[in-house]
């Protein structure tokens, strides 16, 4: 129903073709028939969704203005505060946690008269690229459920996928939107760091994390995406942006060797440079899809210092993970153990609430920031980020967008990278160094190799996030 696109919905309930009752019904029916299989939700609102389009077809029929989310059902990933509601971070320790207040771009959403059909699974902490690391156990992929459906944003990716939810909300810290969107063949937008506010999205990685969309369409994530950036007092990092329109005669879009050598699965190299082609077929074609203006030129371009990104991420972001999560410490929410001293409070919480990757983490993020390697480590790379972000800065001087593979493999088996961390930390290779340097990044369904879905990387300037989306639903018309 809702491959239609929200535009074509929300003309549907204005002229009361479908109510928003109808509406919510049915992807309720559908998450009560896939989701025990596919086990992307850990809660699901029933009662409350229903209510919540009782009342946007009350205002339909009084005739109210409504925007463009009144009555649109999305999903929620579970690191999202919704006040009242269980959020647990799909961790132990918040097993019991009922968030106090709502996040930021709930209050937006709620505002806008989203309905909200429950929140998604994820990896603890948003820790993984698999969500195996879930506390609840795993998502399965909805093409294949021998094999995962990526993570963090595990259960938001596959909620869209399987049709259970039109669009839904995920969180990207070094590819956890855009690496599950690329698994699960739908679209999953980051948008650069400060234009949607954190306030509410439990910390993972502070200067990293950033709140995004799924769809089926680019135009659906967009219409999301509206509806909750902008400014937020409780995060100093926002900011409100007005993206200049420029009318260019030529996109340039730049492909960096760096993103196509070893490492690469051959036939998702193949599918990627066959959507180039397409794409370039149709620009130069007068009747193409994506009409002659503006025509799309493909350059090949440098990031010399990607290749140090994933070393560089793996240490900013466990020290962060180490300082977010000391809040987590038995005595103010979520779990709490019993001991003689606080120090054995602290120890016994935190071992039995947290699981093995998150413990990881915060040990690898200790151990940087402690005396004596924080000079050799957290400051090197912090240097080095400094670097990546200037790689991107000079490559759009000449460039309007950059395109990549989202990932270098199809979707994995369950338990194929478990044993072996590394393995499932080169699966961020092409995404983190996006959120190193604060950009916009959007990964776009282009083909399949196996059955399985292949996403396309679209990166952005930043604060360009509109025409990086513009951009984006170019490619779609061709690809689609």
């Amino acid at each position: 129903m809702m491959h239609e696109g929200i535009e074509k919905t929300h003309a549907k309930l204005l002229k009361k073709e479908i109510s928003a009752h109808e509406l919510a019904s049915s992807y309720l029916k559908i998450i009560a028939e896939k989701d025990p299989e596919i086990h992307a939700f850990l809660d699901v609102y029933r009662e409350r969704a229903i209510l919540e389009a009782d009342r946007i077809d009350k205002q339909i029929a009084g005739g109210e203005e409504l925007g463009m989310l009144a009555g649109i059902p999305i999903a929620i990933k579970d690191n999202i505060m919704i006040k009242g509601r269980r959020t647990t971070a799909a961790s132990k320790i918040l097993d019991n946690y009922r968030a106090s207040y709502d996040a930021y771009v709930i209050s937006k959403l709620k505002n806008a008269g989203a309905v909200f059909l429950g929140k998604t699974n994820l990896d603890e902490f948003a820790m993984g690229g698999s969500t195996e690391n879930s506390a609840y156990g795993p998502t399965k992929n909805p093409h294949d459920t021998a094999r995962v459906a990526g993570g963090s944003s595990g259960g938001s990716a596959a909620a869209v996928a399987s049709g259970m939810a039109p669009v839904a909300l995920g969180s990207d810290t070094g590819g956890s939107i855009r690496q599950p969107a690329a698994f699960c063949g739908v679209v999953g937008f980051k948008p650069s760091y400060g234009r949607v506010s954190r306030s509410g999205l439990i910390a993972m990685a502070s200067s990293l994390d950033q709140i995004g969309t799924f769809a089926h369409l680019v135009a659906d994530a967009e219409i999301v995406f509206r509806a909750i950036e902008g400014s937020d007092g409780l995060d100093s990092t926002t900011i409100d942006i007005q993206e200049k329109n420029e009318n260019k005669k030529e996109i340039v879009v730049g492909i960096p060797r760096e993103f196509f050598s070893a490492g690469l699965d051959k036939n998702v190299e193949q599918v990627i440079r066959d959507s180039f082609k397409k794409v370039e077929g149709a620009s130069a074609s007068s009747d193409g899809a994506v009409g002659a203006s503006p025509r799309i030129r493909f350059e090949n371009i440098s990031l010399p210092n990607s290749s140090y990104a994933l070393a560089c991420y793996y240490v900013i972001m466990p020290a962060e993970v180490s300082s977010n999560l000391a809040r987590f410490d038995g005595m103010r929410y979520g779990a709490h153990a019993d001991a003689d001293s606080l120090f054995d409070v602290y120890t016994r919480t935190r071992s039995a609430g947290f699981g093995t990757e998150v413990k990881r983490r915060i040990a690898i993020g200790t151990y940087v920031l402690s005396h004596g390697y924080y000079d050799a480590y957290y400051l090197q790379a912090q240097k080095v980020r400094t670097l990546i972000e200037h790689d991107f800065e000079r490559a759009f001087a000449s460039v309007d967008v950059i395109a990549t593979p989202t990932t270098p493999s199809t979707a994995f088996r369950f338990g194929e990278k478990t044993a072996d961390p590394m393995s499932m930390y080169l699966e961020d290779i092409y995404t983190v160094p996006v959120n190193l340097a604060g950009l916009p990044a959007l990964s776009l369904p282009v083909g399949k190799v196996n059955g399985l879905p292949v996403g396309l990387q679209l990166i952005g300037k930043r604060f360009g996030d509109y025409a990086l989306l513009d951009i984006a639903k170019k490619f779609e018309a061709v690809i689609a």
